[in-house]
């Protein structure tokens, strides 16, 4: 077995900040963020899609945290075909004019160049304190699957290296029937992680959860199954609170997965007033059990974690 390094996707939400989870104590970014990572050993960085962090704040986040902290930075919206506020682009590299909302083909290639070089710029401090687990590729749910897609895929992937990449994909095009064998020959083959989701099933932008490694770490996001993912606003699509025979459920597969994989990445997107925290306490929690169950029968494998209750 591997190790398992259990986290959330946000450590700065702001119906996180107003939970309570925080102690009053901890009343700045670099404190919430200490206070964070003293509690669990992996976090996804979520605002890097909305925006290009500065190296100097990325700098903070390293001296912040542990040595042996682990961050998962998700891609800017822009490369992965989002439409981006051209509002969120560095100052200098905004358009004169044109729309407010822009994709790769309103900007000229030497200033998508340049995006691109600002965000591994800001990558790189995190990089050399070895605290990068992986570079998070979300494509959005109409990326259907085709051959101009895979290029799509591994021409960004060949941006973020040296880096670790995983690819999140949300259209079920990618695994439907036989094509799901097609999708994971093609990750395995750029040594590009699968992200398996846990999410509602039913909806067009509704995946499978495939647990299976293509890459190291093999990933897992956990995004609740809210009755209103369809029709509700963010907070109300990750309302959600997983269930104790969930977890354990859970639990059991995730250490199966450690098994052929040396690291696996447990993050939980539920993000709503705490909730992920608690969750993820509790799977943590869990996991040390199963782990030391299967110690007694002759297997190795480890959780990475410091979840405890807050102060």
């Amino acid at each position: 077995m591997g190790v398992i390094k259990v986290g959330t996707s946000s450590w700065a939400d702001q119906s996180l900040l107003r939970s309570g989870w925080y102690p009053r104590s901890a009343n700045t970014p670099a404190s919430r963020l200490a206070f964070y990572a003293g509690r669990f050993p992996l976090v996804e960085v979520d605002t890097s899609y909305y925006a290009i962090p500065a190296p100097e704040t990325t700098h903070g986040w390293v001296d912040a945290t542990p040595p042996d902290f682990t961050f998962d930075v998700k891609a800017f919206s822009l490369f992965t075909g989002h439409p981006t506020p051209v509002a969120t682009l560095p100052r200098d590299l905004r358009p004169a004019a044109g729309p407010t909302r822009i994709r790769r083909r309103d900007l000229p290639e030497r200033v998508y160049d340049e995006v691109w070089s600002r965000f591994r710029a800001a990558l790189d401090p995190i990089a050399a304190a070895g605290k990068l687990g992986v570079v998070l590729l979300q494509f959005p749910p109409w990326l259907v699957r085709g051959a101009a897609a895979e290029r799509r895929i591994v021409e960004l992937a060949q941006r973020c290296r040296p880096w670790r990449v995983a690819v999140e994909l949300r259209h079920g095009s990618w695994f439907d029937g036989p094509a799901a064998t097609d999708t994971m020959d093609l990750l395995r083959a750029n040594d590009l992680s699968l992200v398996c989701v846990d999410m509602p099933q039913g909806h067009p932008s509704s995946v499978p959860p495939i647990l299976a490694g293509t890459a190291e770490p093999a990933i897992v996001r956990f995004h609740g199954h809210s009755d209103a993912w369809r029709d509700g606003d963010k907070q109300d699509k990750f309302r959600y609170a997983y269930a104790e025979e969930e977890l354990r459920h859970w639990a059991g597969l995730l250490a199966e997965l450690s098994g052929p994989a040396d690291d696996l990445h447990v993050l939980f997107n539920n993000c709503c007033a705490g909730q992920a925290q608690r969750d993820a306490t509790r799977l943590a929690e869990i996991l040390t059990e199963t782990m030391i169950g299967a110690e007694a029968g002759g297997e190795r494998g480890a959780v990475s974690t410091r979840a405890t209750s807050p102060a």
